[in-house]
Parts: C-alpha cells; structure tokens; sequence
C-alpha cells in the first residue's frame, strides 16, 4: 500500500478520534458532576487513577504491536474506547466510574502507542516526524473543531444535552475504524524470530534516560493547560477572557509551524540541539509567566502573550527533536516494545504534571516559576548531552 494512502488513512482516523477528543474535554466535567451524579473529587480521582492505568496500557500496546501488528491492537483500542465512552451513559455510582474511566483512558493511551509504532515501521527517516507533525497539526485542529461543536451542549445546559454529546463522541470515535480497516497488516513476525534477538527497551539506558528526561518536558502541556488558567485567573489582574485567547494563540502557532519545527531535526545530535533549545524557550516562557503576575492589566496581558508564544514555540521545537529520538534510537526489532517505553514516560509526566504545577508556579509563584524553568532547561541540556554525537541505531 502506498505510504500517502496510509498516511491519509491515520489522517482520517485522527480526524475522527480527536473531534471525539474535543467534545468530551469540554463536557466531560460537567456530565460526569450534573448527569452521572459524581463529586469533582471523585471524578478527579478517578481519572487520576485512569491516567496511571494508562502508564501500563501504553507499554502493553507495544509489546502487543510486536507481536500482533500495530493494526489489530488499534483498531481493538479504538473499539474499546468508543464502548466506554457508551458505557459512561450508563454509569452512576464511583466505582463503575473509575473502571470505564480505566477502559477509556487505556483504550486511548494503546492507540497512541500503536499509531506511533505503525509510523515507525513504515514510513522511514526524517518522513516518520514529519507524518508526527502533520498528524499532531490535525489533533490540534480537530480537538478544537470538536470543542467548538461541543458549545451547542454547553449552551443548552440539560441532561439531554450532555448526553448526547456524550454518545455523539462514541460514534465519532468509533466511526475511525472505517479509516483505520484500510491499513496493512505489518506484523514483523513471530516474536521469538523478530524481537529476541533485539535488545529490549529495559536494558537499553540510553533510550530510557532519554524517556526520563522527555518525560519531565512532557510537565508543559499540563503547565499550559491547566497551570497558565488558574494563573492567569488567580495571580494577574488580566481578564479571565484572556485564557481562551491564549489557547487559540497556542493552537495557531502549532497548527502553522509544527511541520516547519522537523525541519530543525535531521539526525540525533541535531533532534538533542532541538530539545535542549525548546527548553530554553519554555524558560523563557516561565519568566515572563512569572513577570505577568506584577503589572497593571495591560502589561500583564502583553507578557502572557509573550509567554504563551515562548512556550508554544519551545512546545513545537522539544516535540519535533523527542520524537526524533523517540525513533532513532530505538532498536527497530522492538519497535513497538521501545515505542511502549516511549509513550508511557509521556503518560508517567502527564500524570504526575498537575502534582508539579501546583507545588511549584502556582504555589510559590516567582521562586516557583524559576524552579521549573530550571527543571525544563536541565532536562533539555541532559538530553543533548546524551545524544552529542549519537548515530541513528541500525541493526547488524
């Protein structure tokens, strides 16, 4: 199959799974508290502990890619995804909550693994960050599209609403399948010929150092998210209007230069180079995050929007150059097991994100900017150190 028809397959798909995405960012707090009846801290909970299920589920999923073939461990995911997503309209007490919230999560993080690993083995070279980043542009695109239809229910504000919203997100979700039963099967064969003779991902101590560190830039999603809000909202006199102007700036600028960031990456050491300067860029944007919690209204405004553009642009740069590593330096008889290790390093820093935004910006406020500005940049500088000189890993 030619690699565009496959590329336009996992396009379509991501269409689909990420408009799901961005309706249940929307209304899943709000169903879950007036609909299923929970209390924000058990929803909290429960997803907090979804998230760590999705630490193994992601490592699973590329175990299951080598054996199986990244395909059927999609679609599978997918399937499972889109029937939690169901069976949320079914739930209504905290323990159901938490196992559905289990099956979604996990459903969603071994897509993530699987995808990757199908990227991996079939498209080669600098081709497989640039699908990334074209892959990444359509995620953002369609999570904002299905956040912006995910208004309607908002505004109606009824049970009825929420619900439907809720189902419309399953179908969404389930209709990838339609673009993902078009892909090959690339099952590299029976795990004792393809993968044995590899070396596994857990004695590799270059590639899991490099994991480690990613792992903890991975802390600036969640900052943007989640830390920029209850800053800008509780620590600067700019207007609470101003966070949703800022996530737009932040989807711009991702949707504009995220394919033009691979162009930074050609190798290692360069993707390294490429970490360490994305770092450097989210310091910045910690400094002047910090620095907006001074001034008058206007001042203020103007150094988040110096922030937010730091940050997304250290955001697109770190993610070019990790993915880079991600690829190369994994032994490509494992590809989904290295993937597996990959993607749950990410999911390892997503969940302890919110933990380490809250105890250092948003609790001590400058020292604590300053302190994970310097947490990001060492991160950075360790991975170039790691990776200077670094070749691409072949097979002998």
């Amino acid at each position: 199959m030619p690699v565009k028809t496959i590329e336009r397959a996992l396009t379509w798909a991501t269409v689909a799974g990420s408009t799901s995405k961005g309706v249940m960012f929307s209304v899943s707090a709000l169903f879950f508290t007036t609909v299923v009846g929970l209390s924000p801290a058990t929803v909290g909970a429960g997803l907090t502990v979804a998230g760590f299920g999705g630490v193994l589920t992601s490592y699973a999923a590329g175990r299951l890619s080598d054996r199986f073939g990244p395909r059927p461990v999609l679609l599978g995911a997918v399937l499972a995804q889109a029937g939690a997503l169901v069976a949320y309209s079914l739930t209504r007490d905290a323990v159901t909550f938490v196992l559905v919230a289990c099956v979604a999560v996990g459903g969603e993080t071994m897509q993530r693994t699987s995808r990757v690993t199908l990227v991996a083995r079939v498209f080669t070279g600098s081709g497989r960050v640039a699908v990334r980043a074209r892959l990444r542009v359509v995620d953002n695109v369609s999570i904002a599209a299905g956040s912006g239809a995910a208004a309607v229910a908002l505004a109606v504000g009824t049970r009825t609403a929420y619900l439907t919203a809720v189902l419309a997100a399953a179908a969404l979700t389930l209709s990838a399948t339609f673009a993902l039963r078009r892909l090959p099967d690339v099952t590299v064969g029976v795990r004792d010929e393809a993968s044995e003779a590899g070396t596994p991902p857990s004695r590799d101590r270059r590639y899991l150092t490099v994991v480690a560190l990613h792992a903890v830039i991975t802390i600036q999603f969640v900052l943007l998210t989640v830390g920029m809000p209850l800053w800008v909202a509780g620590h600067t006199s700019a207007p609470h209007v101003t966070v949703a102007l800022l996530m737009v700036l932040n989807t711009l600028v991702v949707t504009f230069f995220q394919v033009r960031a691979t162009r930074l990456v050609v190798d290692v050491p360069s993707a390294g180079r490429a970490v360490r300067n994305g770092t450097v860029l989210l310091l910045v944007a910690c400094l002047c995050y910090a620095a907006a919690g001074y001034p008058g209204t206007g001042a203020a405004v103007g150094l988040l929007v110096a922030a937010v553009t730091a940050h997304s642009f250290g955001e697109i740069v770190s993610e070019a150059g990790g993915w880079e590593l991600a690829f190369e330096l994994a032994d490509p008889r494992n590809t989904g097991a290295y993937q597996g290790v990959s993607q749950a390093g990410m999911a390892i820093g997503r969940a302890f994100a919110p933990l380490v935004v809250a105890s250092t910006a948003i609790g001590l406020g400058l020292p604590g900017w300053l302190l994970l500005g310097g947490l990001f940049v060492a991160a950075g500088a360790g991975t170039r150190l790691i990776t200077r000189g670094v070749g691409a890993r072949s097979v002998v």
